[in-house]
């Protein structure tokens, strides 16, 4: 408490001796930390970053507690540090490099506006996927999330488009050239077609799933990313998250789940609370008191 006490009392020195470039000097440093936590968090070294962390952490308590043994295998592992972020972070630093370089610096640090266009997308494609269904055609689209799947893009055509039924029944058809790959939708836009996905390694996987299926499963396993799947042989359409699948969905389902996943706030917006539920459900009682009506 009383080192505590000569700090505050100090406070007011300290304060004094700031200027106006230490002001701007430490803004510009905390904005550039800001939106590098928050472009590692949209990729996927976010665990990565998260395990760097723990380890810092357990090397301080290590200090603090004078663990030897712990605090000799941290240091030394921490020597080749530098090594192991260049290897790892490779995707990302080239990213950020080929922006830098091409002017588009601000694509890193400024977030997609996703606005109306997810809202249209979902609704589009439900009324695609009805379609494909029916006539059981094939087709494969992958709803991207905080997770940038440049990789994959690199694979196929870009594209920047609106989602509409239309355009995704004829990317899908069977004779049109990006029909055996994916499409990717970045913020409610189509971004790119034909692209090829990563397949699942869980050998445990059904036999009857096709390499359409076992692509939608590989990428839901490297990403967030929400894919959603109509067969080709029995018209079936199918939703793959976090490496779950989920087969045979209606329409009306497969809609419910998109927004569920893509739109959760909008959803939770949208749900009556527990308050109105409750007078719904009294109004509906006082109601057929007064209509003289007997609960069955």
């Amino acid at each position: 408490m009383e080192m505590i006490w000569q700090t505050l009392q100090l406070a007011p020195e300290y304060l004094r001796l700031i200027e106006l470039k230490d002001i701007l000097d430490m803004a510009i440093i905390a904005f550039g930390i800001y939106h590098l936590l928050r472009f590692v968090r949209r990729s996927r070294s976010g665990q990565v970053v998260k395990a760097i962390a723990f380890i810092v952490v357990a090397m301080a308590l290590a200090n603090l507690w004078r663990l030897r043994v712990i605090r000799t295998v941290l240091n030394n592992a921490m020597e080749l540090g530098i090594i192991a972020l260049i290897i790892l972070f490779q995707p990302e630093l080239r990213r950020f490099l080929e922006q830098m370089g091409s002017g588009k610096i601000k694509e890193l640090f400024v977030a997609e506006s996703y606005s109306n266009d997810l809202e249209t997308a979902i609704k589009e494609t439900v009324d695609a996927y009805a379609a494909l269904s029916r006539d059981k055609v094939g087709a494969l689209m992958v709803f991207e999330r905080r997770t940038l799947l440049d990789d994959v893009l690199k694979t196929g055509t870009a594209l920047d488009c609106q989602v509409s039924a239309q355009l995704l029944k004829n990317l899908f058809w069977n004779k049109a050239p990006l029909h055996d790959g994916a499409v990717i939708v970045r913020g409610g836009r189509i971004v790119g077609a034909g692209c090829m996905l990563p397949l699942s390694g869980n050998v445990n996987l059904s036999r009857d799933l096709g390499m359409r299926h076992r692509a939608g499963i590989g990428v839901s396993e490297n990403s967030d990313a929400v894919v959603a799947i109509v067969s080709e042989e029995t018209g079936s359409i199918s939703v793959a998250v976090n490496g779950m699948l989920k087969r045979h969905l209606s329409p009306d389902t497969l809609e419910r789940m998109l927004r569920l996943e893509l739109m959760p706030a909008a959803e939770e917006e949208g749900r009556p609370t527990a308050a109105a539920r409750l007078s719904s459900v009294l109004k509906g009682i006082k109601g057929d008191d007064l209509n003289g009506k007997e609960d069955p």
